[in-house]
């Protein structure tokens, strides 16, 4: 099993931008295999970096998991074991 560890972030959670759609900026959660190269993502459309954040207890899938938005960095969530 899987548990999520967020690692800290030197800039604070912010809204961002509209990008596209009304309201909406699209996110990708980046897949990192053990070499720490992306080995796949999801694309995901959400209002904001916390809901994004929020939606990644869906993406998690045994490894880490980095969001993006476009070249912007959102936070990087290390999978744990138990």
């Amino acid at each position: 099993m899987c548990g999520i560890a967020i690692q800290p972030r030197a800039r604070c959670l912010t809204k961002h931008p509209v990008v596209g759609k009304a309201g909406m900026a699209e996110y990708r959660a980046y897949t990192v295999g053990i070499d720490r190269h992306f080995v796949g993502f999801k694309a995901l459309v959400c209002a904001d970096d916390a809901e994004a954040i929020n939606n990644a207890t869906f993406v998690v899938d045994g490894h880490d998991i980095e969001f993006w938005n476009e070249a912007r960095f959102i936070i990087r969530l290390t999978c744990t074991t138990d």
